[in-house]
């Protein structure tokens, strides 16, 4: 087995639970903003906001559309299907949404238990693309600051994964090489694909058991398997 030293983890989806905290947080926008009155039923906002969200996201990665316009024209964008052209109220609710999530605190099953376990073997480091005033609350709120001794985001790269830029600021961040290195995450694009175009073993975190073509260097369904593998 290959001697890591450093092990990189992506954050969301893989540790921290976004489906489930972000629902939890858009429950909170539909109370406090009585979108009712707007949207048939709850999953009907959430579910086209989801849809211009994804939409919207691959065109941040692409370069084509600003953070800050991001947080808001999403929200633009859902209003405006149900007939409510409302630039204010996008404005907040992309304001409150990107607040709110961040205090919101589910784990995928065994992250801590997992984690205590790694970080007594390697240095721990975070590798994501979100946010990055958004994602250290996340850490912070969510108890897994201890963790880690260093948190690299998107905007400290200037790039979003899979590109290799991220994954080379990581591995000089932490002074260590592809071959010392494992990258830990859910998005076979983004976390598989980007770590293995730069010669890093990957874990792809699977725990719905989705199917792939990739060829991941290891594939779990829960992190719990980390210690079979490391």
């Amino acid at each position: 087995m290959p001697q890591y030293t450093c092990i990189f983890l992506d954050l969301d989806r893989t540790l921290w639970d976004f489906e489930a905290n972000a629902r939890d947080a858009f429950l909170d926008l539909y109370e406090t903003y009585e979108l009712g009155r707007i949207f048939p039923d709850f999953e009907t906002f959430h579910q086209t906001y989801r849809r211009f969200n994804h939409r919207l996201w691959q065109d941040y990665r692409d370069g084509k559309i600003a953070k800050e316009a991001l947080k808001y024209v999403r929200f633009q964008m859902t209003l405006e299907a149900f007939g409510k052209n409302d630039l204010p109220l996008a404005r907040q609710l992309g304001e409150d949404y990107v607040a709110i999530s961040a205090t919101k605190t589910r784990l995928f099953p065994h992250s801590h238990e997992a984690l205590s376990y790694l970080k007594e073997r390697y240095r721990l480091f975070i590798i994501t693309n979100g946010f990055q005033e958004v994602q250290y609350k996340k850490i912070r709120n969510s108890g897994l600051e201890e963790y880690f001794e260093g948190i690299i985001t998107s905007e400290q790269a200037g790039v979003q994964k899979p590109h290799g830029k991220i994954f080379r600021y990581a591995m000089q961040e932490a002074g260590v090489t592809a071959k010392e290195s494992l990258m830990i995450g859910d998005d076979i694009e983004g976390d598989i694909k980007g770590a293995q175009a730069l010669g890093l073993d990957q874990v792809y975190f699977n725990p719905q058991r989705k199917q792939h073509q990739a060829h991941p260097t290891y594939e779990i369904h829960s992190l719990l398997e980390l210690k079979q593998i490391l």
